[in-house]
């Protein structure tokens, strides 16, 4: 092969459609965009307008990804509840509470609950009495000889 021979693939390269050339072309008079008006414009559609009339889009309620009634709960991680451990501020003996955590700092405002994450390592034995906990932090509170009593309602299995 040599510099000279080289070219694109046959077809890989389009010729322009030349647009309101005559009605012999084809494409001529209104150039393939139908009508007059807004719609043979570019740059300006009308989606989901129905004529003035209030669009369906905005006649059905706001539903979907947001919850009803959402839960506001306080995220907790296992090594923020450590370091309270460790400064003297969280007493391991008495079960771990919402009220517990507020009186030790680590929760500023009383919400829905308290929810445990995995986050960081725990080495004390902690009896936890919250509103849930992730899986991978129950795993590491029962590694470290600790429970967890999940305040949180259980869901009726489905019928």
């Amino acid at each position: 092969m040599k510099l000279n021979e080289i070219k694109d693939n046959e077809g890989s390269r389009h010729s322009r459609i030349r647009v309101g050339r005559g009605i012999g072309s084809g494409k001529g008079k209104q150039s393939g965009r139908g009508g007059k008006g807004q719609t043979a414009r570019s740059g300006v559609r009308i989606k989901g307008f129905e004529g003035g009339q209030m669009p369906l889009h905005r006649r059905l309620p706001k539903r979907g990804f947001n919850p009803v009634s959402p839960l506001d709960l306080n995220e907790v991680n296992l090594g923020r509840v450590q370091t309270a451990i460790d400064a003297g501020k969280l007493d391991v003996s008495a079960p771990v509470t919402v009220e517990v955590l507020i009186a030790a700092g680590v929760v500023t405002h009383l919400r829905d609950g308290v929810k445990i994450l995995g986050k960081g390592e725990i080495t004390s034995a902690v009896h936890f009495e919250v509103y849930g906990a992730s899986k991978s932090a129950v795993a590491a509170i029962e590694k470290a000889g600790g429970s967890v009593k999940a305040l949180a309602p259980v869901a009726a299995p489905a019928a």
